[in-house]
């Protein structure tokens, strides 16, 4: 643990200071910025092993930050911090990629929980896959370790959580996986007010590797309880 590095991007200083020592007391290696901007910068040039990402900050807002970290391909674990809690801002920031949303207040002893669980999660990800780090789904061969597919000549981007998804899937084939458990593997249980986001990504792989994607052939629904896939 003592090797994981987290920033702090709070612009109030009390909260920041405080975030900062209790990280500090559980053993993680803290830096803390105040602006949107700086942020980037910083997690561009060295990332850290998690974002702590305040959503309301001056300039660029936190929203902001985590499209434009995945835009460009980085994949830092982010924990959106922030005063707004509507179901609204919660999928948002989950859909652009952010990896749990805790809002305001909130007690220091679920914030820890929370980013024990993302460094889980991320060490699970990290690790070698059960079944090898490819995945073949008919003519198309998924990479897990670099996030991209490739379907004859043509090589697609994946973003993490897409690839998760099909990590988490592959490590069970031809067994059904609830969606309960895909949020669970993928975002931690309480990132989500619902489950639908994982249809909404369902529904994105489907596109990508689904000749007729109306009648999957690769990644089937078993309707009321989640997926499975059929490689």
């Amino acid at each position: 643990m003592s090797g994981e590095r987290i920033l702090v991007v709070e612009d109030e200083r009390h909260m920041a200071e405080v975030i900062a020592d209790n990280l500090e007391l559980e053993g993680w290696k803290v830096d803390v910025v105040g602006d949107g901007a700086e942020a980037l910068e910083l997690i561009r040039a060295d990332p850290p092993s998690l974002v702590l990402l305040d959503v309301m900050l001056p300039g660029m807002d936190g929203f902001e930050v985590c499209e434009n970290l995945r835009r460009e391909g980085n994949q830092v674990p982010i924990l959106f911090l922030t005063a707004r809690s509507s179901g609204d801002d919660r999928v948002r920031g989950l859909e652009l990629g952010g990896d749990d949303f805790l809002p305001k207040p909130f007690d220091l002893r679920e914030l820890i929980l929370r980013v024990h669980a993302i460094l889980r999660r991320r060490q699970w990800f990290g690790s070698p896959a059960p079944g090898g780090d490819v995945l073949r789904l008919g003519d198309a061969v998924v990479d897990f370790k670099s996030y991209t597919a490739r379907l004859g000549k043509r090589e697609i981007e994946l973003s993490q959580k897409e690839t998760m998804i099909l990590r988490c899937l592959s490590e069970r084939p031809g067994e059904v996986v609830s969606r309960a458990d895909i949020v669970d593997r993928v975002w931690g249980y309480n990132a989500f007010p619902t489950l639908r986001t994982v249809d909404n990504f369902i529904v994105r792989l489907r596109r990508l590797f689904e000749e007729d994607p109306q009648n999957p052939r690769y990644i089937q629904t078993v309707r009321g309880t989640g997926y499975r896939l059929s490689p």
